[in-house]
């Protein structure tokens, strides 16, 4: 049986921990020829260690799998432009990029600088933006390019005191959207994951007892499946964890008419049926334009 990602080549940013660790590891149990790229840092983003990608890179080796160690800081435009570059220099190409890297900041809006919020945002999207965009040719040039990035349930739906965290998360659902569009034509599929998963970010917050059944090695096949040549699908948005998996779709009531008072309007809109999610902005605006049409007409 032929491993299911034989021959890929594989950047994965924050694959020092958590789950970046998992996905490194099961894509090269799979196959592939994996950079494993983490800076180190704490939780918080500060300080630097070469430590936990050296100890992943070193366990693919030990099972006999090809793996390579970049410290780069994927969080500023030179050091993803250097760990892409790094990553075809020893891979002799790429054809997936893995989107992991993250910190954490929390505090309530009120409270937190805005320092913090851009040093989250940054990490989360910025890191995503920057590396994807170095990584663009060389997806194109693969053929059947991929690329995942991770969201978070914060981000859908929303946390308590992780407004920058959120933002981030949500902010990636848009990138996907969009590169979805664009990588058509090239072959390259983008898509996302929203994981739910026991790591250091994670298990302050969560109840001992369900640690053991949202392990990070649960998500992983979900990403080792995104990153195949096999893979067909764009766009989608995955919640994943505990052996299970969702599509989240952002969907559109039917429109009603705005009349004497947008309120009575926004009210007659809490109680309606959700409709379909829609291709692109503009299918989803195409109702509006439409209506504007007919009024400008009345």
């Amino acid at each position: 049986m032929v491993a299911e990602l034989q021959g890929r080549r594989v950047l994965v940013t924050g694959a020092g921990r958590g789950l970046g660790r998992a996905h490194a590891l099961a894509m090269a149990a799979e196959g592939a020829a994996v950079v494993v790229n983490d800076t180190g840092a704490e939780l918080d983003g500060t300080g630097l260690s070469r430590e936990p990608a050296d100890a992943v890179a070193a366990v693919i080796s030990a099972t006999g799998g090809l793996a390579f160690t970049s410290h780069h800081d994927v969080a500023t435009h030179d050091g993803a432009a250097e760990a892409v570059a790094y990553a075809e220099e020893v891979l002799g190409g790429l054809d997936a990029v893995v989107n992991s890297a993250g910190v954490l900041r929390d505090r309530t809006f009120a409270k937190m600088s805005l320092d913090d919020f851009d040093a989250v945002v940054r990490v989360h999207l910025g890191a995503a933006a920057y590396t994807t965009h170095a990584a663009w040719p060389a997806l194109a040039r693969s053929g059947s390019g991929r690329v995942v990035v991770t969201s978070s349930a914060s981000g859908l739906y929303g946390q308590f005191g992780q407004a920058n965290y959120a933002a981030a998360k949500m902010g990636l659902v848009g990138l996907v959207n969009v590169l979805k569009q664009e990588g058509a034509r090239h072959g390259v599929l983008v898509n996302a994951i929203a994981p739910v998963a026991a790591t250091r970010m994670t298990i302050p917050l969560l109840p001992a007892e369900v640690t053991a059944g949202i392990a990070p090695e649960l998500v992983s096949p979900v990403v080792v499946h995104l990153v195949s040549a096999s893979c067909v699908d764009t766009g989608l948005v995955l919640e994943v964890g505990g052996g299970v998996v969702a599509a989240v779709r952002v969907v559109e009531s039917e429109p009603v008419p705005l009349g004497d008072s947008a309120g009575a309007a926004v009210a007659a809109l809490r109680d309606a049926p959700p409709g379909a999610p829609f291709p692109s902005s503009a299918a989803a605006v195409e109702r509006v334009l439409a209506a504007g049409s007919r009024a400008a007409v009345r």
